[in-house]
């Protein structure tokens, strides 16, 4: 096996790294602009895709493809983002006879239509939220079904993903103006103007489960992670397990998780991603077909190397591990260190980096990055530097540990959110678990601003 990691940063790092331990040979790509990125100095082979723009080189499925060809890859890892829920590119890799670590390009195909997906669910009789369960033709009927569920309510474009294509509606009067701008926005990330609504359930906890399955019917749940912290549906920092839930709600959502996954029977890593209200009622929102950026916390609770047992199944070995051996202690934290000014409006910024000191040291600490001293970092993609992963036997521990790690870190050269994040961590009410999906916009981040 000679894995091709078709991605770019701590990600295409947390791959390598992965195949190191189990002696896979590994082949980077890259554009021009990160020609001195680490990825590329740590696989086994490197080649450049194209210029820096990503249409022009991580999007590029015929440059990744002809590659995999040149080096003799024999599978190719997309990691999360760019073209890791691209059915096209799935079926293409399948089609050059190469394995593509991830779910079938069937599945990817269907989860990936917003609609498609919630249909799959209600079909498998699993709560969804109520909204138009199909494309929206025009706004005079997204009115219509909103009048009818009642406001407010949210427009998500139908192949959407990452907060892109997405509209707050409060009332009749901002729904024209609001369907015109999603869109618009939905046809130039997705090239599909295609929308569709629902209401806004709030308030609630955005909760996802973590599954797994090796496509012959066999699905395992790793737990559940809290990623109510957002900002524009853009997460900020996660939690698992999610410590507010009550027992009873936490087995029913692990319940659904293995349901959904089962019914599509799926394979590799996979989020089944929820709302929970506050009466306790369970809303499937959307089902993400790819490792998660947070994937390191719940491999804190559980001890178990998700992209490894990604890539043993890749191998074509057969997964062993049953559900009875997954076992949770503790309490994970990851908090997402980004290239932006909260204080200007979250503005992305690039740059060289003068000084870099990561936090180190203790047991239950880990800092993914694709950063180092002296690196130029370019502005041509997600503003994502670090992440910074805490574990403690109690949710205080790991708050303890991650406001150290915080503190300790040391970052010149580039504007970063890590004050947001140290304000963040402490503020009373995440200390007391009291948050929800509207904390960081409606309570946190305008008082933050003031200060």
């Amino acid at each position: 096996m000679k894995v091709l990691v078709a991605n770019r940063g701590e990600i295409a790092l947390r791959i390598i790294r992965a195949c190191q331990e189990m002696a896979i040979p590994t082949v980077a790509v890259y554009s021009a602009t990160d020609s001195e990125s680490l990825h590329v100095q740590l696989a086994d082979e490197a080649y450049c895709i194209g210029p820096a723009l990503s249409a022009d080189s991580y999007l590029n499925v015929q440059a990744i493809l002809t590659v995999a060809m040149v080096s003799k890859a024999t599978a190719i890892h997309p990691g999360f983002g760019f073209l890791s829920e691209n059915a096209t590119f799935a079926k293409a890799c399948e089609s050059c006879g190469l394995t593509f670590i991830g779910p079938t390009p069937e599945t990817i195909s269907t989860m990936g239509d917003k609609i498609a997906a919630i249909t799959t669910m209600k079909n498998l009789g699993i709560p969804v939220i109520p909204g138009s369960h199909g494309k929206l033709t025009d706004e005079k009927e997204a009115l219509k079904v909103a009048e009818k569920i009642g406001f407010p309510v949210m427009l998500k474009a139908a192949s959407g993903g990452g907060g892109k294509g997405m509209r707050e509606v409060f009332s009749k009067e901002e729904l024209k103006k609001a369907f015109q701008a999603a869109q618009k926005e939905a046809k130039v990330a997705f090239l599909d103007d295609s929308l569709y609504l629902e209401k806004i359930i709030f308030p609630a906890k955005h909760i996802e489960v973590q599954i797994f399955g090796d496509g012959k019917g066999k699905v395992l749940h790793f737990g559940e992670r809290d990623c109510s912290l957002q900002r524009r549906h853009q997460k900020l920092l996660e939690e698992a397990p999610a410590s507010s839930l009550s027992e009873s709600i936490r087995e029913k959502i692990w319940e659904l998780g293995l349901k959904a996954a089962s019914g599509v029977n799926y394979r590799s890593c996979g989020t089944i991603e929820f709302l929970v209200d506050e009466k306790e009622n369970i809303y499937f929102m959307e089902m993400n077909t790819r490792i998660q950026v947070e994937h390191p916390i719940t491999e804190m609770i559980t001890q178990v190397d998700l992209v490894k047992l990604q890539l043993q199944l890749a191998r074509g070995e057969e997964i062993t591990l049953t559900q009875d051996d997954i076992h949770f202690s503790g309490v994970a934290i990851e908090c997402r260190l980004n290239a932006e000014d909260p204080k200007k409006n979250f503005l992305p910024n690039a740059g060289y980096i003068k000084e870099l000191f990561l936090p180190q040291g203790t047991m239950g600490l880990r800092v993914d990055s694709g950063i180092y001293q002296g690196y130029l970092l370019p502005s041509f993609y997600d503003s994502m530097l670090a992440k910074i992963i805490t574990h403690g036997k109690t949710r205080e521990d790991a708050i303890m540990k991650m406001q150290r790690a915080l503190n300790e870190l040391v970052l010149e050269g580039i504007q970063t959110n890590q004050e947001f994040q140290m304000d963040l961590i402490v503020h009373e009410d995440f200390v007391n678990n009291q948050y929800d999906t509207a904390f960081i916009e409606e309570k946190f981040l305008p008082h933050w601003l003031e200060n």
